[in-house]
């Protein structure tokens, strides 16, 4: 018997933000204030479109601190203000859904973050250095917000 079901590989992180959902979100929702923090360590983003609406596209190019260009395309598939964002992303290396989501603490806002893969030998080799590269993404969102 054959198994038709698709594994998928799950990613995730979460982080604990000292500010409300809304303005959280709109470190997201806004492309100028998402192409400052946007990536991991050592990547600039120049936003081409984006079009933050359910189906709508997003194409950001990463420049790589070694001045590489990465032409990423993605589109937004549920966006819930201030709760929740669920996009795909096309390439060009991998395809992978992620979803966003904005959660209240007393403290503020618990952010998750949760990247879901086909499971693949190529991809599970990549998970240790995403996992990584998202904790950095969240590193550089943390400093945007608090204006550093």
């Amino acid at each position: 018997m054959t198994d038709d079901v698709t594994r998928s590989l799950i990613i995730e992180n979460e982080r604990s933000f000292a500010t409300d959902r809304a303005t959280l979100f709109a470190a997201f929702s806004d492309p100028a204030r998402l192409a400052q923090w946007w990536g991991p360590d050592g990547f600039t983003n120049r936003i081409e479109k984006f079009d933050f609406v359910n189906g709508g596209s997003w194409i950001v190019v990463m420049t790589s601190s070694a001045d590489t260009d990465f032409e990423n395309h993605w589109t937004f598939e549920d966006i819930r203000q201030n709760e929740r964002i669920v996009a795909f992303h096309h390439g060009p290396m991998h395809a992978f859904g992620l979803e966003i989501g904005f959660h209240d603490t007393d403290a503020g806002t618990r952010l998750t973050w949760r990247m879901s893969f086909e499971d693949t030998e190529d991809n599970r080799e990549i998970e240790k250095f995403l996992s990584a590269a998202n904790e950095q993404n969240m590193d550089r969102l943390e400093a945007h917000l608090s204006g550093a």
